[in-house]
């Protein structure tokens, strides 16, 4: 009976604001407006920030587990509080840096180097007749670059030790300029101009993975050999705070029957005899590990998306204060009805939950909305861009979640005020 009663009590409390819905549109809607503001962002920043997490995090795994990065400085000392001005003092790697690691460990599978990649990146068009690609990346490497970093050639070859050594003017196509200068010719064989310098087409590397189907202009570059790199650039520098930057990075790969650990004091020894280091003075070089990478990426990820809670949450906090303001008046221009019901026999925890209620619905209705134009604003930044996206359902039970609870947080003192306002008094306002 009891059960029944309150069944009943609730759908009656249910259709009461509905009703309130309907007939009060414009208050309802400024009621909610905050809540769906709120409510959006969370969802469509949450779906857009998972989406770039899982799109770096296989981009990082693509790299190898194994891989070994050797930079002169990285994010990773960055994040760890060194000082900008003290890592730009470091002594740049040079091409001998990565020729003595092949020669002098034997951990190591293979050594790779590449130049025109990092602090000072080469750019340069490529154009084949009257042909002219975007500004992309140039990097000069050694020729195991497609194994170490699991690139495949479609097309053509990749070059050989021994075209290194002679300085050859060939080059290996990305699958982004070999799309936009031959999108209908075989590039293996054709002349092509990269920046002043003419080299030859000899392979194209194919599509790099790209989940989500977010283009982050990871197959806009060119690779050539690091000797003809020289010859034409030079290893450039860019002066940051007064100091001298190369883009040169080493990527060293253990061998399989090696420990990864063995393979990095392998290095560390070789870097600090060619660096002249003593025993007590630190690594004026940096080693990352796609565990560094991925733990970084970890703090950076965290921090953005608390951030974003929190600007989220301020919205939320003012669509509340909306809700707990406008109730007030209701229960204020509510009073006669209030002290009606209570004449008749309304219990004071009935009008309580009747407001608890009512206040709920209503911020859910926003909260709905906020889930639904917040998982358009992510779909549709996907599809007019390619953006990734990711919408799991727990942000949606977060935002829905999020919205009910603002409302009978702040429906809460309105609530209070109603169910304790005297019935006779509450029948004699005017």
């Amino acid at each position: 009976m009891a059960n029944n009663l309150h069944g009943g009590l609730f759908g009656e409390i249910v259709s009461m604001a509905v009703e309130t819905l309907r007939q009060q549109k414009v208050r309802s809607a400024l009621t909610i407006l905050g809540i769906v503001i709120g409510i959006m962002s969370i969802v469509g920043s949450t779906s857009l920030i998972r989406g770039l997490d899982q799109s770096l995090r296989d981009s990082i795994r693509a790299m190898g587990p194994d891989t070994i990065f050797i930079t002169k400085f990285s994010a990773v000392s960055m994040g760890s509080g060194r000082e900008l001005t003290e890592l730009l003092r470091r002594p740049n790697l040079t091409p001998g840096d990565a020729e003595a690691l092949a020669d002098q460990t034997e951990s190591l599978d293979s050594v790779n180097i590449v130049l025109g990649q990092g602090g000072s990146p080469t750019r340069e068009r490529v154009t084949y007749q009257s042909e002219r690609s975007k500004l992309l990346n140039v990097f000069g490497s050694t020729a195991n670059y497609a194994e170490v970093f699991n690139n495949e050639v479609v097309e053509g070859r990749f070059f050989t030790s021994g075209e290194t050594q002679r300085r050859v003017s060939v080059v290996v196509l990305g699958h982004g300029p070999a799309q936009a200068l031959f999108p209908n010719l075989d590039p293996i064989g054709k002349r092509v101009r990269v920046g002043n310098a003419r080299y030859t087409v000899i392979g194209v590397l194919g599509e790099t993975p790209s989940p989500g189907g977010f283009n982050m202009g990871q197959d806009d570059f060119v690779v050539i050999p690091h000797t003809t790199y020289q010859k034409q650039f030079g290893i450039r520098a860019q002066r940051m705070f007064g100091e001298e930057m190369r883009a040169v990075m080493i990527a060293a790969v253990p061998r399989e029957e090696a420990d990864r650990e063995d393979a990095i004091a392998d290095i560390e020894r070789v870097m600090r005899i060619r660096h002249r280091l003593r025993l007590d003075e630190p690594n004026d070089f940096e080693l990352m590990t796609q565990d560094a990478i991925l733990a970084l990426w970890d703090q950076i990820s965290g921090a953005t998306f608390l951030s974003l809670i929190v600007v989220s949450s301020i919205a939320l906090l003012v669509g509340g204060i909306g809700v707990m303001a406008i109730m007030t008046i209701s229960v204020t221009e509510r009073t006669r009805e209030i002290g009606t019901r209570r004449a008749i026999g309304a219990k004071k925890r009935e009008i309580l939950w009747q407001f608890l209620i009512e206040a709920g619905f209503l911020t859910a209705v926003g909260g709905i909305l906020g889930i639904c134009l917040g998982a358009g604003i992510g779909i549709g930044v996907h599809y007019a861009t390619g953006f990734p996206v990711s919408l799991p359902w727990w942000s949606f039970a977060l935002g829905l979640g999020f919205s009910a609870s603002v409302g009978v947080l702040f429906g809460l003192f309105p609530a209070i005020k109603a169910s304790s306002l005297d019935p006779i008094e509450a029948l004699r306002y005017e």
